[in-house]
């Protein structure tokens, strides 16, 4: 479905594109607010036991991707939300959610960026986000292009090793590490489509990537650390051109059956449970004997 949609973007005028996209926008806001009205919102007690349903459990490490307006009217807000996940997952656990500072292709951000402000650049990745990056005791890593946000005991361990790497997704960042530490992965609203960071693990575990996902270019930029100092890093950004050859969510059916993550619904949002270590080593497995990549979801030579 995901190449079906590529090809509708690639012959569809812009201009008409972002006119639907209003449109479903305007419809989303049209439903929040006749659910607020009504009174039929998410609250905090159906969202601890909605969670609970999709097998999120105390002292887990859970990394949250989120439309919040996907779930409908959700009382008391963002707030509300991660209070909710908190409430679950106990003070023994860790609740991760992205951060980048860019909505959009990371060529062109990294082209026209000099210093990514850990404490102070916001965060792009929807108002969910947004609200927990500013909570107090909330760590942020420092990869200029994918910055995770982590709040819990490990939340250190989890953020620090991704400052001054080549690439956001080696051994060292907080999608890997989530895989570590056997986490759940929670696609909330969104799919793999268009939160599929944690699918580029596979790209940097394994040698010689069989694709050119990354530009050709290194680029150098400085992090702004809390303390105000500034840290000289090297960066390399995706490929436009073979991210637009992307086609995650026919992945899907791969992990259903194989057990890596189930169906479930919070509010009115579908939602997707993953286990994070079983979907890297399905991927690497799938990757070594069947060519499977979010490229070639079917699978394909190994060689070039």
């Amino acid at each position: 479905m995901s190449g079906l949609k590529n090809f509708i973007r690639s012959i569809v005028p812009t201009k008409l594109l972002n006119a639907y996209r209003e449109r479903k926008k305007d419809k989303q806001r049209k439903s929040i607010q006749q659910q607020a009205e009504k009174g039929e919102g998410l609250s905090l007690e159906q969202l601890i036991r909605e969670l609970k349903e999709c097998g999120i459990r105390e002292g887990d490490s859970v990394l949250v991707h989120s439309s919040f307006s996907k779930i409908g009217f959700v009382a008391g807000g963002p707030k509300t939300f991660v209070d909710g996940l908190l409430a679950v997952i106990g003070t023994s656990g860790n609740l991760l959610m992205p951060s980048s500072p860019n909505a959009g292709y990371q060529l062109d951000y990294i082209r026209n960026l000099s210093v990514f402000d850990v404490q102070n650049d916001p965060s792009k990745m929807g108002a969910i986000t947004e609200y927990f990056r500013m909570l107090p005791g909330v760590k942020r890593s420092g990869s200029p292009t994918e910055p995770v946000c982590c709040f819990g005991p490990n939340a250190d361990w989890f953020t620090s090793g991704h400052l001054g790497e080549l690439t956001p997704y080696t051994k060292n960042s907080p999608f890997a590490r989530l895989a570590e530490a056997k986490g759940k992965i929670l696609y909330i609203g969104v799919t793999l489509d268009n939160a599929g960071t944690s699918l580029h693990v596979l790209e940097d575990a394994v040698e010689d990537f069989k694709f050119p996902v990354y530009f050709p270019e290194v680029f150098r930029v400085s992090v702004k650390q809390t303390d105000g100092t500034l840290v000289p890093v090297n960066v390399k950004v995706h490929n436009p051109e073979q991210s637009a050859k992307r086609r995650c969510d026919e992945l899907l059916p791969m992990f259903e059956a194989e057990g890596v993550m189930k169906r479930a619904t919070i509010g009115k949002a579908k939602t997707l449970v993953f286990d994070a270590a079983k979907m890297l080593e399905v991927m690497i497995d799938e990757y070594q004997t069947k060519g499977v990549s979010m490229y070639t979801p079917t699978g394909g030579e190994l060689k070039k």
